[in-house]
């Protein structure tokens, strides 16, 4: 499921975010790349425990927390702290075909995640820059990604993508990936759609017999697939 989540942050925000991250010291992306991604990856990163990038990432967290669309398409068991990125049009930078590696150490932590779920938070408008699209690869076909500052953008960790170059301004966005409770891509996407349908019937006609065994069904498919 690839899902475009608005508004994850506010405009303050998000400039709030970009004075804080612009003042910090970047450097080479290709040192939280695995093997494979170092040969097709030229970017900069704030470093992991970057003080910058910790007290701004556990922003990202809270706002992540305070949204129900997130919770619903991720169903979160756990989430990597976010990190930060940018590509400018100084080389070109830009991130080759890929797939995220599917586990991750947790920083300061003797634990891994397993990556069901990435998600790239915008910190730039598209106007800002040219190039630098998302590109996400599935049965489908190819889907370019390029959104508002403070919109997130969610899609299976196991899909291909890369990031296209960056040929005028600076692309600046958060990454990070989730565990989910269902690991399954189609099961999450079923349950997704399912919890959605509901929430709608309920704005239409409220509380019913009909919502109310949808709701049943929901939470027993959940309980079913659901690992933690």
């Amino acid at each position: 499921m690839l899902l475009h989540i608005p508004n994850i942050l506010t405009r303050e925000q998000v400039t709030a975010m970009r004075t804080a991250i612009d003042a910090a010291d970047w450097t080479d992306g290709r040192i939280t790349a695995g093997n494979l991604g170092r040969l097709v990856k030229r970017n900069r990163q704030l470093p992991e425990n970057s003080p910058v990038a910790l007290e701004q990432g556990r922003i990202i967290e809270q706002a992540l927390a305070a949204s129900g669309l997130f919770f619903s398409a991720a169903l979160p068991a756990r989430t990597m702290p976010p990190l930060f990125n940018r590509y400018g049009a100084a080389g070109n930078e830009t991130y080759g075909l890929h797939v995220d590696g599917s586990m991750r150490r947790v920083p300061d932590s003797p634990l891994w995640l397993r990556t069901d779920v990435s998600s790239t938070l915008f910190l730039c408008d598209p106007e800002d820059y040219e190039g630098g699209e998302l590109v996400v690869v599935d049965t489908y076909g190819e889907h370019e990604v390029k959104l508002p500052a403070g919109d997130l953008i969610l899609y299976p960790s196991t899909s291909l993508h890369r990031v296209e170059p960056v040929t005028r301004g600076e692309r600046v966005c958060s990454f990070f990936w989730t565990q989910s409770m269902v690991r399954d891509d189609a099961k999450r996407t079923l349950l997704f759609e399912m919890d959605q349908a509901i929430i709608s019937l309920r704005a239409q006609y409220g509380e019913s017999a009909q919502t109310l065994s949808l709701s049943g069904h929901y939470h027993n498919l959940l309980r079913m697939w659901a690992e933690t």
